[in-house]
C-alpha cells in the first residue's frame, strides 16, 4: 500500500476504476433498457454508416441499405463495453453488398467491418 497525500492506494486501483468507469458507462447508456430497444437506438446510424460506404463502394448514390440481423456484444476482459452489431445489406445500380457494422454504446459513432464480399 502506497500513501498519497493522506490518501491510500493499492497496487491494481486504476485497473479497478477502470472496469467500474466501463459498468458505469454501459448501465448509463443502456439503463432500464431491453436488448431490442438498445439495438434500435443505435440502429439509423449503423444503418447510415453502412449505406454510405456502399454508395461509394457501388459508386450507386441511390443504394439503400436494409438491416439483416442485430445483435449485442461484450467485448474486453471483466466488465468490457458493450455494442452493438449489425449486417446490413446495401443494394442499388444491379450490385450487392453486406457489411458489419459495429457502434459502442454510449459513442455516436459507428464502424464498418473490412469486408471480402466483392
Amino acid at each position: 500500500m502506497k500513501s498519497i497525500g493522506g490518501a491510500s492506494t493499492f497496487p491494481g486501483d486504476g485497473k479497478r476504476l477502470a472496469i467500474m468507469g466501463s459498468l458505469l458507462a454501459a448501465f448509463s447508456v443502456t439503463g432500464c433498457q431491453t436488448d431490442a430497444q438498445i439495438l434500435a437506438s443505435e440502429q439509423e446510424t449503423a444503418t447510415q454508416t453502412a449505406l454510405r460506404r456502399g454508395q461509394f463502394e457501388l459508386d450507386c448514390p441511390q443504394a439503400t441499405g436494409t438491416i439483416l440481423s442485430s445483435n449485442l456484444l461484450q467485448t474486453g476482459r471483466g466488465a468490457g463495453y458493450l455494442h452493438a452489431e449489425y449486417t446490413i445489406g446495401v443494394a442499388g445500380c444491379g450490385q450487392r453488398r453486406t457489411y458489419t457494422v459495429v457502434c459502442r454504446m454510449g459513442d455516436s459513432a459507428c464502424s464498418t467491418l473490412p469486408n471480402n464480399n466483392r
